[in-house]
């Protein structure tokens, strides 16, 4: 699969995106409030624009999804999907911390195949594409090829979690696996960078409210890097049907403790639906 020009125009788009979004961060931000309380800026929607004005015009036979703008189901007619997320971790944003990011990922068929993360404040992007591998590059550094720790044993996880909307459950999460090592962090896209860059092994989010764009990107990223991604039961994460959430939870790891986590924790979830 031959993604190149898909995967230079991601990235540009988002570093572009990142500028635009830096400018905000250092002139003061107003925020607004969009449904379900969730917050929202003037960048946020600036960034948006950018970003579905560019990936549109450049390729005009793909879908577009992203969170700043209305779902029109028209998604659901094309191979080709461009998952947008103009600032993940808006809260991080607002706060004036690090951890928010820029994501695109493009899902083609059922699965993400390509993702750009970029970390404005830290000039760090993360991309892949499906079977090419998954990278990081900081600031003006050369690419390196990223790979997930090879931690086994679920005593000596180091999990990352999220830092506005940590849940009780998160602790019981802990205890169950006897992790003490956590580490909050506002975007997904960068909880799943850490798993991939091998500085963390485990993210878990037992709640429904993760949206496609929240983890396409950030999929492919994990994927390529050796980990995997799954919905609470251990099932995998579905892009195609009318449903925007997943709504099942999100279990993102190195792999390697997969598998005896989504066993040990699924109780702690209550019965399967």
């Amino acid at each position: 699969m031959d993604l190149r020009r898909e995967l230079e125009v991601a990235i540009r788009l988002a570093l572009r995106a990142g500028e635009l979004i830096r400018g905000f961060h250092a002139s003061g931000i107003a925020v607004d409030r969009k449904a379900g309380n969730e917050p929202v800026t003037q960048a946020d929607r600036d960034a948006n624009a950018l970003l579905v004005a560019g990936l549109s015009a450049a390729f005009p036979g793909y879908g577009v999804l992203s969170e700043e703008a209305p779902d029109d189901g028209t998604r659901l007619t094309h191979e080709r999907v461009w998952m947008i997320d103009p600032i993940d971790g808006t809260q991080d944003f607002i706060r004036g911390d690090s951890g928010f990011a820029t994501m695109i990922g493009l899902l083609d068929g059922e699965l993400p195949a390509l993702g750009v993360v970029y970390q404005p404040l830290l000039d760090r992007l993360y991309f892949a594409t499906r079977g090419q591998g998954s990278f990081c590059r900081d600031r003006d550094g050369a690419p390196v090829k990223l790979q997930v720790s090879t931690v086994s044993d679920p005593a000596q996880i180091r999990m990352v979690a999220s830092k506005s909307h940590r849940e009780e459950t998160i602790d019981r999460v802990r205890d169950e696996l006897g992790i003490r090592d956590e580490l909050n962090v506002g975007s997904v896209g960068l909880k799943l960078g850490l798993i991939a860059r091998g500085e963390r092994d485990l993210y878990v989010n037992p709640s429904g409210h993760s949206k496609l764009w929240d983890t396409c990107g950030p999929q492919a990223i994990l994927d390529e890097a050796g980990g995997l991604i799954s919905d609470a039961r251990g099932a995998p994460l579905l892009y195609r049907g009318g449903e925007l959430g997943n709504l099942r939870g999100l279990i993102a790891s190195n792999g390697h403790v997969h598998a005896e986590v989504v066993t040990r924790i699924a109780p702690l979830f209550g019965p399967a639906t």
